[in-house]
């Protein structure tokens, strides 16, 4: 009788941020699907805060665990207890996140001298480039997860090797991106890398390491779907020369409500939240639903705006304003009455909301949007058009996938990034006629542009859908990714 080949074993490691925790996760759950071991390496913190669907799934016989080790938050400067990006209390201390990444080292070196099974293979978040040496160390393959969709990657690849940048007199000066298809315009001042202004010693040699890791590594995981883009997928694996594996939409790997809900905040969550309970008395497709991620600190100003936009746009809304509210923000949703007024036909959501299945709901007809690429690509699964509001990071880029090439979105226009930091020196960019316009645009079902619009989102889903299905093609990429490291390991 042939012997069974020794089952695989694959770390994960996200970095500490829930847009890319959260799809880490999910990757997690496809892998351990498929007859492999997991093992998802995070702290005290997030293990409460994201681990329930893992005790879930590990508890229905799938061989996944979390691993747990300390995160040294007050050695880095930070306050005892934050162990997330979106915790901080300023997002001017991500130098110090930073540091604490770094200082994990030793604690992550000795987890994996202990390790059983052996690892065969390390997937680990781009922001961890030291992880390079733990994988060389152990003889393993390492493969890079981004958290974006290949556009975004391809593009910031070739404005790289193509040093474009040294020819521009000004970050605002508009330029085209070198051999990438479909005359994709960006500025310097909107690219990935200017999330902050003056970026410290610590996080420009972090960006360094990144760099630098990538060349080394076994290939990328990316949370897209072939369909989707198919142009710039081809196109990014022909430009790094390595394996490019798309393997989403990921957050369709959660086989039940109670998963969907918790996505991101734990046991808290219930699938029966309030909100869907409001969204069953509404009328199919007739709601807006707004939310601007979980790492924008908007103005009080700009925040009013939208909600004043949303109001003056005499259509039901759901309004999630994230669990980073201001004091301020609250004293203006209160002293100017807005919630009162708005009751019947609006709905506020303090915290974290349940995304996948808001989105899901019949009732949302439209999804105004930072453009993060979780929230993008969880719009286009539920076949809702979006209207994007971009602040900083790939979201530029995830815009310009959204509009001008799947044609499901209507663009605020928004061309000035809101960095890390500087959201008093912007001011306000969206003013209140502006959210009224757009929104008018986006649910306008009687217009021909409106109904072309959400005939191409809903084909898209079908086809995110049928990608994760078995013979889809991010099924069969899972299982090719499986393949490949079991024949690198022998």
């Amino acid at each position: 009788m042939a012997s069974q080949p020794p089952q695989l074993h694959f770390i994960l490691f996200p970095l500490m941020a829930p847009g890319h925790t959260i799809p880490m996760i999910d990757i997690a759950k496809l892998l351990a699907r498929r007859h492999t071991a997991v093992s998802i390496i995070t702290t005290p913190r997030n293990a409460t805060r994201f681990g329930s669907s893992i005790d879930r799934a590990a508890q229905s016989g799938l061989r996944i665990n979390l691993i747990r080790i300390q995160f040294p938050s007050v050695e880095a400067g930070l306050p005892d207890g934050c162990e997330n990006l979106d915790a901080l209390p300023s997002l001017d201390m991500a130098t110090n996140f930073f540091t604490a990444l770094n200082l994990l080292q030793k604690e992550v070196h000795q987890v994996f001298d202990e390790m059983f099974p052996r690892p065969s293979c390390i997937i680990s978040d781009m922001g961890l480039p030291w992880t390079t040496q733990l994988a060389e160390k152990h003889g393993i393959p390492r493969i890079v997860f981004h958290g974006t969709c290949c556009l975004s990657l391809l593009c910031s690849h070739n404005i790289r090797s193509s040093g474009i940048l040294d020819t521009l007199s000004s970050e605002d000066d508009p330029f085209e991106v070198p051999g990438v298809p479909g005359q994709i315009m960006i500025r310097k001042s909107q690219l990935a890398g200017s999330a902050m202004k003056k970026p410290s010693a610590v996080i420009k040699d972090v960006t360094e390491q990144i760099r630098a890791a990538e060349k080394t590594s076994f290939g990328v995981i990316v949370n897209s779907f072939v369909e989707l883009e198919p142009d710039y997928v081809k196109a990014y694996s022909w430009a790094k020369g390595e394996r490019v594996w798309c393997v989403g939409p990921v957050a369709l790997s959660n086989e039940d409500r109670l998963d969907l809900a918790e996505r991101g905040i734990g046991s808290s969550a219930s699938p029966e939240h309030d909100c869907l309970k409001w969204l069953d008395r509404k009328q199919p497709g007739s709601v807006v639903y707004a939310s601007l991620g979980s790492l924008a600190r908007l103005t009080r100003e700009q925040m009013a705006e939208l909600g004043l936009g949303l109001e003056e746009s005499n259509r039901p809304f759901l309004w999630a304003l994230g669990g980073g509210m201001s004091d301020e923000l609250e004293r203006w949703l209160s002293e100017d009455g807005f919630e009162e007024r708005t009751k019947d036909r609006g709905f506020l959501i303090r915290g974290w909301a349940p995304q996948v299945l808001i989105l899901a709901h019949k009732a949302v007809g439209g999804f105004v949007t930072h453009c993060g690429w979780n929230s993008t690509l969880e719009g286009i699964t539920a076949g809702v058009p979006m209207a994007t509001w971009p602040f900083f990071a790939d979201q530029f880029m995830n815009e310009k996938l959204v509009v001008r090439i799947l044609g499901v979105g209507v663009s605020f226009g928004v061309e000035v990034p809101v960095r890390w930091g500087e959201e008093d020196k912007v001011g306000v960019l969206v003013r209140r006629e502006d959210v009224v316009r757009v929104v008018g645009s986006l649910m306008d079902e009687g217009a021909e542009e409106g109904k072309e619009r959400r005939k191409k989102a809903g084909e898209l889903a079908e086809k995110a859908r049928r990608a994760v299905e078995e013979g889809g093609s991010s099924f069969l990429n899972v299982g090719m990714l499986i393949e490949e490291i079991r024949g690198s390991v022998g």
